[in-house]
């Protein structure tokens, strides 16, 4: 194997298996001819080991998303100072929501696999379902159903840019040295995800951030064994052992169920979810009364549920499209012309995923940059995502068991992922300052503004300014797709009044 071709495998120094010499025969042997499993390296073995791994470092979505979506985790509004939002909740049953996520997820993974066929797996994304709850239930006052509304509407939009390949064109237009930055950012943002929580890292009013206290770090505590799983997994990766992500993660679970308080083995296996009745279909009816402004509130009919949409919009697709190629060029997806394979059938996944999740009740979904950890177990292939997906069904029915998988044991692997993630940073033309900079603002900009979109959306507005200020128009006007991204980035971030460009436009239509 060539360096090139080491590099971007992204598995081949450490758990992937060797390339079957002969496909096997019967029901094994159709899977992995539909998939392409043997031609890609792995085996179907792998594939379903991968699949789990990534569920695995994402099934607190299952738990973490009803509770958001049902106002069920807002620890503020007991807070004297937002008496306005005192007893507030979203009016979305947490099982409803449940449901959703689990549905929504189910069929975007299943697209994923066997239409794209890319190891990816996909959720309502964290970030987006905070924007969801906070600016626009909360914050605007906008009902539930209008809110899922605006999100159907993103879907669709997503359904028709993706089936006419422009959401690939535009990835496709950003420079190549920002892609690899991308990928280095997000290694980053995984990081500090993973610090978090593990416990390592806490809030420090003076600093940000700060690294936890080493009283904590007793036998006893999430950090200490954290660090234990982050040691077990470096040394298992080393030595070349497959399964060495998921046997750190079921590892580390069951000996902190043991030993650090707090951290209970589930009470029980299985649990059966009520109907969904209250959400399924409510978009449709809320559509109807969208353009309606809301007494009391800050909703003023079509413009502010247009802005709603553009602003899941703008996000959704700069957060899907970077993550879809920094986890697509760790595995080794990325052709020699830096595109992305079977980049409009990702991205339909998405958008289907976005589309039906709102229909069952539940934000936006997009691709989980927690899919590294499978594909860094050795993924390949579209059965990867196949499996995620059947193990979200299911886990509507074992809920409890994977809300008593602690997220210290999770942790390491989304350090260790992000560690693998930093190997390409190498390639970018350091020695370029016109390139230089706009790498680090959006290798930077990812953990420190804890967003994949902000990166990316800085990176390029500050490549092109830069480029504009040496008078090197040609360059950037001769990339039109470019162009238009930039504006519509800086539109967003520097518009009147915090990010209200789209509002103001509309204010001045009506």
């Amino acid at each position: 194997m060539s360096d090139d071709d080491t590099e971007n495998s992204g598995t081949e120094n450490n758990v992937s298996e060797a390339p079957a010499s002969t496909p096997s025969e019967g029901i094994m042997g159709q899977i992995d001819n539909y998939f392409g499993i043997s031609k890609a390296g792995s085996s179907v073995e792998g594939e379903i080991r991968a699949g789990v791994t990534t569920f695995l470092t994402m099934a607190y979505i299952l738990i973490v998303n009803p509770l958001m979506l049902s106002g069920g985790d807002i620890t503020f509004l007991d807070d004297p100072s937002t008496p306005e939002f005192e007893g507030f909740a979203t009016g979305i049953p947490f099982n409803d929501a449940l449901v959703a996520t689990a549905v929504a997820s189910f069929i975007a993974c299943i697209i994923m696999g066997l239409w794209a066929n890319l190891p990816f797996a996909l959720a309502p994304g964290m970030g987006l379902n905070a924007y969801f709850l906070y600016t626009v239930c909360f914050g605007m006052g906008v009902p539930w159903d209008i809110a899922l509304a605006a999100v159907f509407v993103e879907g669709l939009l997503f359904v028709g840019l993706s089936y006419a390949g422009a959401r690939t064109a535009m990835i496709n237009a950003i420079p190549k040295d920002l892609k690899i930055a991308t990928m280095a950012g997000i290694g980053l943002f995984l990081t500090i995800i993973g610090m978090q929580n593990a416990g390592w890292i806490v809030d420090n009013p003076a600093t940000l951030i700060d690294f936890t206290n080493a009283g904590a770090w007793t036998h006893e505590s999430g950090q200490f064994w954290a660090l234990i799983g982050l040691v077990a997994m470096g040394a298992l990766m080393a030595r070349e052992q497959k399964g060495a992500i998921m046997i750190g993660i079921l590892g580390i679970s069951i000996v902190g169920w043991m030993i650090v308080p707090g951290s209970d083995a589930p009470s029980e296996f299985f649990s059966s979810p009520d109907n969904p009745s209250d959400t399924v279909g409510a978009v449709f009816s809320a559509l109807g009364n969208a353009g309606d402004p809301i007494e009391g509130s800050t909703y003023g009919g079509w413009g502010s549920f247009l802005m709603v949409v553009i602003a899941f919009f703008f996000v959704d697709i700069f957060d899907t499209a970077g993550t879809l190629y920094g986890v697509g060029r760790m595995a080794g997806k990325v052709n020699d012309d830096d595109e992305l394979e079977n980049a409009d059938e990702a991205f339909m996944a998405d958008a289907a995923g976005t589309t039906i999740g709102a229909v069952m009740g539940t934000s936006t979904v997009t691709t989980y940059i927690e899919s590294a950890s499978g594909i860094e177990e050795g993924g390949k292939t579209g059965l990867t995502a196949v499996v995620v997906g059947f193990l979200f069904l299911l886990g509507v029915f074992f809920s409890d068991v994977f809300i008593a998988i602690p997220a210290y044991a999770t942790a390491p692997a989304l350090m260790v992922i992000g560690a693998m993630m930093m190997r390409g940073v190498g390639d970018i033309k350091w020695d370029d300052i016109e390139i230089a900079i706009p790498a680090f603002l959006t290798i930077a900009l990812m953990p420190f503004a804890y967003s994949i979109a902000d990166g990316i959306a800085w990176g390029v507005i500050s490549y092109v300014a830069i480029k504009f200020a040496v008078g090197k128009y040609e360059e950037i006007i001769k990339n039109q797709i470019l162009m238009i991204i930039t504006v519509l980035m800086t539109m967003f971030y520097l518009g009147p009044g915090d990010q209200t460009t789209f509002d103001y436009i509309f204010d001045l239509l009506n």
